[in-house]
């Protein structure tokens, strides 16, 4: 889904009379390639447990401190053929600071994405709300398959990936939807001539495969995981394939796992969830309309905010933000409400004459082009390796317009994002439901805010249906996508709780929403 692309960093809008990919569209792998990628699984498993991981100093391209230690994990690029071609992951950890009575193994956290790195994890042992957890746990982070420096997928020239200024009608004219189809279907084509072979190896079912065997290689009998938004989604596919080998599981933020949702259906409701939260913020800015002078009602402040798309559709600030990346840059303040004061001095002074802070934000910077190429390339080879998609052009229009007349701000841009899919050279599978037996795993905890729109509440109740055993925490009336560790203290508490003794609390628990922010001035001119 969009959200995790942008940040590896999703209650839900149902979207009645949208069209749901036919069933017939996805290739299901047959029972005997099932059972040879099983076997592929145990076979990499066992020798990645004999080798172990040979950590030692991280290479200055992952700015970590010396306190860190990188290495990497070989898996199979295709686990029906364990003995052939293998790629490396990246892996990072911090080892716990507790006595050695305390310690509890290893903690393995993914991100999100597709296309996030969790090299940082081990960064979070240093901050107050994880100290008691890194007493006990070694935290893991690391780079799944395509990722960065683990066998890399790129399906473009990052400089041309990174072009801008760009547009991004609420809208679009059918000259520019023609511009934007020829475009995904290149891009389709793009993907499939520099991957090759390979590119039908990049799923969410080996990237979780590709978590048992880290498993092994980190010496543990049973994996102690924390997933954010996408990780949520295939930390729900190991706890279908490997129920046996699940210790504990932290679920954040959660993707709904229903087979028709993956993934077509899912970024339809993203879009829809989207406005809700943009409407969230609108109204804060017009409560604080003496600080950032945007208008005193949210309707006020959208026009603001189209005053500011179209003066830049005309003359882009510094040459390079353009409306396609003031709608990035404000698509931040649907993630979390901590971006939304700097979201809004940098819109008010910008209508006021000073751009700079504006460009601060939003302007695209040349050094992370590779990055945010290699990323969009992982999230895209995964979405439309994972689930079938409409193939017919006609499909994604209908549904898209249908839905932009109540929910322009997200719609377009998300369709864009993931229109490839609909020219994706490569098999789309049927994805794996997600169903565990009752029993069959241990306690797992829940976490979700109400409001989140990159990953709608709905799903974080769907997946609680699925996982038997399962505790479900909300923070009510938030929507800052991905909770733990912040700012709210029954949320971790919780949290904390579940990782160091396996307690859950009541099947659904509640925690008050955090304290709206504070409006700043910042460099906001009047």
């Amino acid at each position: 889904m969009r959200a995790a692309a942008l940040y590896g960093i999703l209650g839900s809008l149902v979207l009645t009379g949208l069209t749901t990919p036919a069933d017939g569209v996805g290739h299901t792998l047959p029972p005997e390639s099932r059972a040879a990628e099983a076997r592929g699984v145990a076979v990499a498993a066992e020798q990645a447990a004999a080798k172990g991981i040979a950590f030692g100093a991280c290479p200055a391209v992952e700015q970590l401190p010396e306190s860190i230690r990188c290495g990497t994990v070989s898996v199979p690029l295709d686990y029906a053929r364990p003995h052939g071609k293998h790629i490396r992951l990246t892996v990072s950890r911090s080892t716990a600071t507790g006595t050695p009575d305390r310690r509890q193994g290893s903690l393995v956290y993914n991100p999100g994405g597709p296309g996030s790195s969790g090299m940082w994890f081990p960064l979070l042992a240093g901050l107050a709300q994880w100290h008691a957890t890194a007493r006990a746990y070694d935290f893991v982070g690391y780079a799944p398959r395509g990722v960065a420096r683990s066998a890399p997928l790129s399906c473009m020239d990052p400089k041309r990936f990174a072009k801008a200024p760009t547009l991004a009608p609420k809208h679009p004219s059918a000259a520019y939807k023609k511009k934007r189809v020829a475009q995904a279907r290149a891009y389709a084509r793009s993907c499939a001539r520099k991957a090759g072979s390979d590119l039908q190896h990049f799923t969410s079912l080996n990237n979780a495969r590709d978590l048992d065997v880290l498993r092994a290689a980190l010496g543990e009998k049973r994996l102690s995981y924390m997933g954010a938004s996408y990780g949520t989604y295939f930390g729900a596919l190991y706890a279908t394939l490997f129920p046996g080998h699940v210790r504990r599981m932290v679920f954040d933020s959660v993707v709904d796992p229903r087979t028709t949702q993956i993934w077509y259906r899912n970024n339809l409701d993203q879009s829809a969830a989207f406005e809700t939260r943009w409407g969230d913020w609108r109204r804060w800015a017009a409560r604080h309309d003496d600080v950032y002078h945007l208008g005193r009602t949210a309707r006020q402040v959208l026009a603001s905010y189209d005053t500011a798309r179209a003066r830049l559709a005309r003359r882009p600030a510094g040459g390079t933000v353009g409306p396609g990346q003031l709608q990035s840059a404000f698509l931040k303040m649907g993630y979390a409400d901590s971006f939304w004061a700097r979201g809004a001095n940098a819109l008010s002074a910008y209508l006021r004459g000073d751009d700079e802070p504006l460009r601060v934000l939003a302007a695209p910077d040349p050094e992370d082009a590779r990055a945010e190429e290699n990323s969009n390339a992982v999230y895209t080879s995964v979405e439309c390796n994972d689930a079938p998609w409409p193939r017919s052009w006609a499909v994604w229009d209908r549904d898209n317009t249908r839905l932009a007349r109540r929910a322009p701000f997200e719609t377009w841009d998300n369709a864009w994002m993931n229109l490839p899919c609909a020219f994706w050279r490569v098999h789309q599978q049927k994805p794996l439901p997600i169903r565990v037996a009752k029993g069959a795993l241990p306690p797992t905890l829940l976490l979700a805010a109400e409001r989140d729109a990159a990953t709608p509440y709905r799903g974080a109740l769907e997946l609680q249906r699925r996982l038997p055993g399962s505790a479900l925490v909300t923070e009510r009336g938030a929507g800052t996508h991905g909770i733990a560790g912040g700012p709210n203290a029954c949320v971790n508490r919780h949290t904390e709780r579940y990782l160091l003794t396996g307690a859950v609390p009541g099947r659904r628990t509640y925690c008050a929403a955090r304290p709206e922010p504070q409006p700043t001035s910042g460099t906001t001119r009047a």
